[in-house]
């Protein structure tokens, strides 16, 4: 087995536009200038995990058109293999973003060629993650999909990390692979088909231990500005997180996810894997944009250094 990562997943080109604040239903405000910006949750996630220092393929569908060509090529440009990415007659997949000054964003997503990544193609590119160290995967492509890549990798012994966004209720004949499941508080909700009324809806450490319950193997919580708590069999872990600000929080949780991929296919323990993929989101919220933001791994392994 290499230390390799397969990330199959989404690609979008993300349409970013800065306002002052979101606007009300059926309220027209002027933004700033428009700017478009390779992106996607899958896509996002292959570039993290190759700019830290993974070998890493990207199983993905883009239009034949420019935004594909932009996504293609920011791919490439941080070491991602591509040869699982297909052009097909739908256009690119689009993220359409709303920045406030806060760094906070809105998004809305139309899946496009996303869509076409479906479980016949994805059986074409069985290799690719039969002989990764780990594969990821994130929901903004068919969840046919993603049920038959996960049961296929742990049949061959990858390891599975999941994304469980955007969120969506899971069986246990998913969770039961996910090592870790990574969700933030609302997706840790909607994954165990809970509401905000819940009575765990505040309290992290029993939200994670239900979903060990529900049957994921790890369990990885993220929580923004407070940090991260892992679970696994063996507790919860409290990870605070990095005194930075923020200037753009898009496509960070990306980051994050990508980079813990790397490290655990490194053989990094899940305490060590989370705090590389904290130093990596923090440096990619004080720049603009999702893969354009990220930073390498001897960038991050820096800032580790500065910061310990």
């Amino acid at each position: 087995m290499t230390q390799r990562v397969t990330v199959v997943g989404s690609a979008n080109a993300d349409l970013v536009v800065a306002v002052d604040r979101r606007p009300s239903g059926g309220e027209t405000l002027m933004g700033g200038e428009l700017s478009i910006i390779p992106g996607g949750k899958g896509a996002n996630q292959a570039v993290a995990a190759g700019l830290a220092g993974a070998v890493t393929s990207f199983v993905g569908c883009v239009g034949n058109d420019g935004n594909g060509e932009i996504l293609r090529a920011s791919l490439t440009r941080a070491g991602v293999s591509t040869r699982s990415l297909h052009a097909t007659q739908s256009p690119t997949g689009t993220a359409i973003i709303f920045l406030t000054p806060d760094g906070e964003n809105s998004i809305v997503v139309s899946p496009g060629a996303n869509h076409d990544l479906t479980r016949a193609l994805a059986e074409r590119e069985c290799a690719t993650w039969r002989e990764a160290a780990a594969v990821v995967l994130s929901l903004e492509i068919p969840l046919e999909t993603v049920r038959f890549v996960i049961a296929d990798a742990a049949e061959h012994g990858t390891r599975v990390i999941v994304n469980a966004a955007p969120a969506t209720s899971l069986g246990r004949d998913v969770l039961e692979h996910c090592d870790p499941l990574i969700v933030n508080e609302h997706e840790a909700l909607e994954v165990l088909g809970a509401t905000g009324d819940d009575p765990d809806a505040s309290d992290y450490p029993a939200l994670a231990t239900r979903l060990l319950a529900a049957g994921a193997r790890s369990v990885i919580v993220t929580l923004g500005a407070e940090g991260a708590l892992i679970a696994t069999g063996a507790g919860c872990e409290a990870m605070p997180a990095f005194s930075v600000r923020a200037t753009d929080t898009t496509g960070a949780g990306d980051a994050f996810v990508g980079a813990v991929a790397a490290e655990l296919s490194r053989g990094a323990d899940l305490s060590e894997a989370v705090r590389f993929a904290q130093a990596m989101s923090a440096l990619s919220v004080q720049r603009l944009g999702a893969q354009t933001s990220y930073e390498n791994e001897q960038a991050v392994r820096a800032f580790l250094a500065e910061n310990a």
